[in-house]
């Protein structure tokens, strides 16, 4: 597959991307290569991903704990100490290898090292590929409240190899699949209706249908780099669902959510304003609903929950003076920034996707 240029940096597939990384590694000075991924990686992918290295660098592996609660700031500073211990300097080089959490929080960690280090992004999962990893978004959560702490910066490049997608269990598949329909929903309405019959679906082909999520992505970032304008378009789903995955982080008689099955809540909840607010017809909304719901569990919603997910809201990032902002969609494969919603509607949208 081609590579595709993003804003200052190439995302490379397959054995391109390794081609490209040891050119990258033979024609720059580094005089360290640090690799960091978590306890999953580290089991699984970095035994697929060292054949490949061709260099003398001296190589560190720094390993944390998997999972979305260790996406913080105390994390990086132990990340921070053992750069320091292993003598990184600003001519040190970070390899991210791992899902949405590695390459968030080891972007950030390498953007603020001394000031900024090089780094490049080799996202192993579904959602990595197609959405974390792209874009130069990097950073973590304070406390359940995602993405709080953070930084635009992109990498030297990305790497996308779908072979490491074998070491991805079903359910992180649905996850990143999330952020693929929710493409389709705000800019391609051809490629949203792929995958209204899942079954239909030659997964020979999902190379193509993960470059097509690639390329959405990153003609959205191109035009709007900093998040003033249409690059908001990509938080549709986003305003409820980041509200839902970290009231259900914080709640101890609630199971964690993955990043996409909260993601996946919040487009039926958005499509629904969507509805009321008279952007998309009752069929579109039919449609959409049902699919999603065809791939996605229905998430058990009990009436004390819903008013502590809307106290979260106020913490979203595209909030402005304090008011609420969506992204909605305006027909499929369009989209509607900055739209104001009432609490009422928002409820309703609740009671709506309970049924």
């Amino acid at each position: 597959m081609q590579s595709i240029q993003a804003n200052s940096y190439p995302i490379h597939f397959n054995e391109k991307g390794y081609e490209a990384l040891n050119l990258h590694l033979t024609e720059n000075k580094y005089s360290k290569l640090f690799i960091i991924v978590d306890s999953n990686t580290n089991e699984f992918c970095i035994p697929k991903f060292l054949p490949f290295l061709e260099t003398d660098l001296t190589i560190e592996i720094i390993e944390f704990d998997a999972g979305e609660e260790n996406k913080n700031i105390e994390t990086c500073v132990q990340i921070w100490n053992v750069l320091t211990e292993l003598g990184a300097d600003r001519k040190s080089l970070v390899i991210n290898l791992g899902g949405g959490v590695v390459t968030d929080l080891g972007g950030f960690v390498a953007s603020t090292f001394k000031r900024g280090v090089d780094f490049i992004h080799i996202p192993t999962t579904l959602l990595s590929m197609v959405d974390a990893s792209v874009g130069g978004k990097n950073g973590v959560d304070l406390g359940n409240l995602k993405n709080q702490i953070g930084v635009i910066n992109v990498p030297i490049m990305v790497l996308i190899d779908t072979q490491y997608l074998e070491t991805v269990p079903q359910n992180e598949m649905r996850s990143g699949l999330a952020e693929m329909l929710k493409h389709g929903l705000i800019y391609d309405k051809e490629y949203w209706e792929q995958f209204l019959d899942l079954k239909s679906i030659d997964f020979a082909d999902f190379d193509a249908l993960i470059y097509r999520s690639v390329e959405i992505k990153n003609e959205i970032v191109i035009q709007d780099p900093t998040e003033k304008n249409i690059r908001k378009s990509l938080n549709f789903g986003h305003t409820l669902g980041h509200a839902i995955e970290s009231y259900f982080l914080e709640n101890e008689n609630k199971t964690t959510l993955l990043h996409g099955e909260a993601i996946a809540v919040g487009m039926i909840l958005e499509s629904y304003l969507s509805l009321h607010k008279k952007l998309i017809s009752p069929e579109e909304y039919f449609q959409i609903k049902s699919s999603i719901k065809s791939i996605y569990d229905t998430i058990i919603f009990e009436e004390n929950d819903i008013e502590p997910i809307l106290e979260l809201l106020i913490h979203d990032k595209k909030n402005e003076y304090g008011n609420i902002q969506f992204a909605l969609i305006e027909g499929i494969g369009k989209i509607k920034i900055n739209q104001s919603v009432e609490n009422e509607l928002i409820l309703e949208a609740f009671q709506d996707y309970k049924s």
